[in-house]
């Protein structure tokens, strides 16, 4: 046990590292001038229309495998549980009297960073397989997202249709992937590698975007904020512990229970900042709970993760 905490301790600590250093280049383009409002809006509709669609068509380019198909519909299914409890939560617990607020905290304690913060864990801990059904569990939370996600962050501006759930970008690419994934679909390289070049985006973008938001904002109010970190406690422990005792009741274990508990125990999603800038939300509050719940998922992750693996793993 105190084994495998330190070494999860490790692996947290240098993707967090990693994150922060990103954060700090985009930090110094905004002091610098380098970014501007205009620029960072078209890097974001670029990651979300692009480059999110290719992370989820890259990571179902493999040959079909029924095992890994049940295992796939387990984690879908258990993502899409984990979503509908943190939206409970969120709707019940937060309502700030400033909608542009109400709508961040809100959006930060249902979405996880499962992409970035998620996925270097799952390999390293679980290898291969931890990655696949990492990959369904970004599938449904874009797929949240751009659902509910829209409709939440944009109030009127967010109104929902059917033709914008059948066409957002994530749908589409789930569509592609599964349909790569159930007929083994051969890709050539010609066409892979500029999907890999583009998913491999998915770090680096949203890093920087948090970093031109955060050298605008003012740091020292998220620790001020007293309903922020409710909201990162809930979003850090709260949320990854009732996923793993609920997946446990369940009878889910191993590789399929970890992984979802790894990307449930993740911090706030760096699309906080990107939606709440495109849909003209507190973007500075959205910089602060991102940073805060980064910072204290250094602590958390590994312990949550150690205690998961040790009782169900």
């Amino acid at each position: 046990m105190e084994q495998q905490l330190f070494q999860n301790f490790i692996t947290v600590g240098t993707q967090v590292l990693e994150l922060f250093i990103l954060i700090a280049l985009g930090f110094l383009c905004g002091k610098t001038k380098m970014l501007n409002d205009t620029a960072v809006k078209s890097i974001t509709d670029i990651v979300l229309y692009i480059v999110c669609p290719c992370v989820i068509v890259q990571n179902f380019i493999r040959p079909f495998d029924t095992a890994m198909l049940q295992g796939l519909l387990t984690a879908a299914a258990a993502a899409l549980l984990i979503h509908i409890l943190s939206i409970v939560i969120a709707m019940l617990l937060f309502h700030d009297k400033v909608p542009e607020r109400n709508r961040v905290y809100r959006f930060a304690l249902i979405f996880s960073n499962c992409g970035y913060m998620s996925l270097p864990m799952q390999q390293a801990i679980l290898g291969a397989d931890g990655v696949f059904f990492g990959a369904v569990y970004i599938v449904i939370f874009n797929v949240v997202m751009w659902t509910f996600g829209v409709w939440l962050s944009g109030g009127e501006k967010g109104s929902l249709s059917a033709k914008k759930i059948i066409l957002n970008p994530c749908i589409i690419g789930m569509a592609v992937g599964l349909v790569i994934f159930l007929l083994s679909v051969p890709i050539p390289e010609i066409i892979s590698k500029p999907i890999t070049f583009m998913a491999n985006l998915n770090t680096p973008l949203p890093m920087m975007v948090v970093g031109y938001y955060l050298s605008k904002a003012k740091i020292t109010d998220a620790f001020k904020d007293g309903k922020g970190f409710i909201c990162v406690l809930l979003r850090l422990v709260a949320i990854p512990l009732l996923t793993f005792g609920g997946m446990m009741l369940a009878g889910i274990r191993g590789t399929v229970l970890i992984t979802c508990v790894i990307a449930a125990s993740a911090p706030a999603a760096a699309a906080t900042t990107m939606f709440a800038a495109k849909f003209e939300n507190d973007t500075e509050l959205s910089v602060n709970l991102v940073t805060l719940s980064t910072l204290i998922s250094v602590i958390t992750m590994p312990l949550i993760v150690g205690f998961a693996q040790t009782a169900g793993g």
